[in-house]
């Protein structure tokens, strides 16, 4: 009995420590799972304790106090952090009608309470909102193309534009409504097939996919992938990229004839596509998710193969292009490039005269998350960044938002740029361009 007591007493210590962090940190998105219940629990647990150690007497002694108090510690940790959070929220939601009208726009986020998206829509403090399988597990499609009318009926009473509503259709293992949607093949799996096939089956899938997403109010999909195949396996620690399952070939012809094809499919039903993840994610072995990654490949190399794809589907479509968290050593050693002046303005612009909108990948990821998101947000858009994603954890927004924010107020925005952007904008979304490519009207006004 004295042994457990004393392995007891040890893991109290070896546990206050580390329960301080996540307290302290509640808000981080590695601890999304403790939120509501978790941290309800986190809480409650912290107090038995101190109760069980004052009736057992353990304040008696000084490491017995030290111990109390540490496990006190806990609930107002939690409580700081939580208010450190309200905060930058009502900092965010006090934004004034200027503010939000310019930087708003700019700003995609995924949601859980709608509510809080419908307050953030209204006050045009975001351009458009991420939907994902958190948004449909348990309900019925219907129920999640009235909430997407609900939202669209809230721009439209606050004489705002429509709301761009993505959703990340690719097929394969990345389908993420589905069920209810159609689980379609990964484009992948039509690599080899005939020519003629490859284009046949892929139209299919981009007609299946927009028709579907069309039904919900959904006019934006963040499909499809053309990172080359990677010709070997990566690293053990890739558990969320996957890209060897994700991408469509390793020939460049290849990928441009499948991908040119279910864009085709996608526009023709009126929603939009978005081409992931330039520069590529093929050749790099770090999961961005996680950590940073470097893509050190010369450019001429890079021009030759892994960006043909994108290069030419762009020519043919009116596509969105999402920027990845890869850093371009060869061109920016000091940046991702989803936020390099260099990579954005330098080749996608000025290079490649590209003037549709570019998007980052989900600035929680913690190759940007884990660094300075503050610097990251005000270079993505002083480089030409039209969207900022913020998709696994939409309560990041607010430390997000509040980053550009704060670089408005202080000068550190380049307005040249914002207008730019906001030009691009306006002049039609990647989904308003395929709505009248597709001959479509009216979908998700």
């Amino acid at each position: 009995m004295q042994f457990l007591r004393r392995t007891g007493l040890i893991l109290l210590w070896l546990a206050a420590p580390v329960v301080a962090f996540g307290a302290t940190n509640k808000n981080d998105p590695y601890l999304l799972v403790l939120r509501g219940a978790g941290n309800i629990a986190l809480v409650v647990i912290s107090i038995m304790i101190v109760i069980v150690l004052i009736r057992r007497g353990r304040w008696r002694s000084m490491t017995g106090k030290l111990l109390i108090i540490l496990w006190c510690l806990q609930p107002l940790l939690m409580s700081a952090a939580h208010l450190k959070f309200e905060l930058r929220k009502h900092e965010v939601l006090a934004a004034s009608t200027a503010e939000a009208r310019q930087l708003g726009p700019h700003f995609m986020v995924g949601y859980s309470s709608l509510p809080e998206v419908a307050r953030l829509a209204e006050q045009g403090l975001i351009g458009g909102v991420y939907v994902t399988r958190h948004n449909i597990r348990g309900r019925t499609a219907d129920a999640l193309r009235a909430e997407i009318a609900v939202l669209q009926d809230k721009r439209r009473a606050a004489s705002l534009p429509p709301l761009i509503v993505a959703a990340d259709q690719e097929g394969g293992i990345v389908g993420h409504l589905s069920p209810p949607l159609t689980k379609v093949p990964a484009l992948a799996t039509l690599a080899g097939l005939a020519p003629d096939d490859q284009q046949v089956k892929a139209e299919e899938f981009g007609r299946i996919h927009g028709r579907e997403l069309a039904g919900l109010g959904i006019n934006l999909n963040l499909a499809p992938v053309l990172d080359l195949k990677p010709p070997v396996r990566r690293n053990r620690l890739d558990f969320h990229t996957l890209i060897g399952q994700r991408a469509i070939a390793t020939d460049p012809v290849v990928v441009v004839a499948i991908a040119s094809a279910y864009v085709h499919g996608l526009e023709a039903s009126g929603v939009g596509a978005t081409l992931k993840h330039f520069p590529g994610i093929g050749r790099v072995r770090t999961d961005t998710h996680h950590f940073s990654a470097n893509l050190d490949t010369p450019v001429r190399e890079l021009e030759a193969t892994d960006w043909l794809p994108f290069r030419e589907v762009l020519s043919q479509s009116h596509s969105a292009l999402m920027v990845g968290h890869v850093t371009l050593t060869v061109v920016d050693p000091d940046r991702a490039a989803s936020h390099s002046k260099a990579v954005v303005e330098g080749i996608i612009r000025d290079k490649w005269k590209y003037q549709g909108v570019v998007m980052t990948d989900d600035l929680v990821m913690g190759a940007i998350y884990q660094h300075d998101v503050c610097k990251a947000v005000v270079e993505a858009i002083n480089a030409g960044v039209d969207l900022l994603l913020v998709a696994y954890d939409g309560a990041q927004f607010y430390r997000i938002f509040a980053c550009a924010l704060d670089g408005s107020r202080q000068g550190k925005l380049d307005t040249a740029m914002l207008r730019a952007s906001a030009a691009r904008l306006e002049r039609g979304s990647p989904k308003d361009q395929a709505r009248a490519a597709s001959g479509v009207v009216g979908l998700a006004r």
